[in-house]
């Protein structure tokens, strides 16, 4: 099944016990909030099929992975409670990726911007290829990694997160995120990445759901106040947006997208 979203979409097919969810955007993978809403309920829906087993997350294209926030959705928010509602987004994804009963593995095959390494950070074990960067670029356009923070700070540490987040402007390789924990695995190229994909992806999904459900809870032990406290952070965010420095920086980055 395909949702056209915005330019955009999210699709999501069943085989074998293996639901494959894919999500799309022409502006580098990026995700307004109309296609955050459609990824989050699509993985719901996956989690909670009975024909499914195991989930396996991943973007169109052939670049970016995922670029975060859609800048120009962020500079169409007006009020508070507009940039609460779009962060709240991203809240609902993790949410939905942290709640829904089965594994999800993610496919990460280019870089990851933002809310993107909150994606990758959600999934219960993800599998890059060589040259899937990472970078927290919030901090540089004003805001924070704030709804996704708990999700990367959860997989790589205090420290490491720390490092992301400050530096807002660094890029990490993919070896970085694979030792800190943020990566599962790290290969050469794309037939690598996906045959592994392939076999850990057919080996879960002749496994045990229920020995699987208990793992995943036990794994999430401890995040069960996330609803809420990333609705709290959604809201930070959606203050932060409205500030001339968020605006003015924005402007900064799309005129340089745009030369690019």
């Amino acid at each position: 099944m395909i949702h056209e979203v915005q330019g955009g979409h999210v699709q999501a097919e069943i085989h074998k016990g293996i639901a494959t969810i894919e999500f799309f955007h022409p502006q580098g993978n990026s995700l307004p909030g109309k296609l955050l809403n459609e990824l989050a309920k699509e993985i719901h829906s996956a989690g909670h099929n009975k024909e499914v087993r195991v989930i396996v997350l991943r973007s169109g294209g052939e670049k970016a992975f995922c670029g975060g926030a859609s800048f120009d959705e962020l500079m169409a928010i007006k009020t508070p409670e507009e940039g609460q509602a779009f962060f709240n987004g991203f809240a609902q994804v993790i949410n939905a990726m942290r709640k829904v009963p089965v594994l999800i593995i993610g496919r990460i095959h280019g870089k990851c911007v933002g809310g993107g390494v909150g994606l990758a950070a959600a999934c219960d074990y993800a599998i890059a290829v060589e040259g899937a960067e990472i970078k927290l670029s919030e901090l540089a356009v004003g805001i924070g990694p704030f709804v996704v923070g708990p999700a990367v700070e959860r997989k790589i540490g205090t420290s490491a997160f720390s490092q992301l987040a400050i530096d807002a402007s660094l890029w990490r390789n993919g070896d970085w995120a694979r030792r800190k924990g943020l990566f599962a695995e790290l290969h050469p190229n794309l037939d690598s990445m996906d045959e592994s994909i392939f076999r850990l992806s057919t080996t879960l999904a002749a496994s045990s759901p229920e020995a699987m459900q208990e793992m995943k809870k036990m794994f999430w032990k401890g995040t069960d106040h996330w609803d809420q406290l990333l609705t709290e952070r959604a809201a930070i965010s959606g203050r932060l947006v409205l500030s001339s420095f968020t605006r003015t920086a924005i402007e900064k980055f799309k005129a340089k997208a745009v030369k690019a």
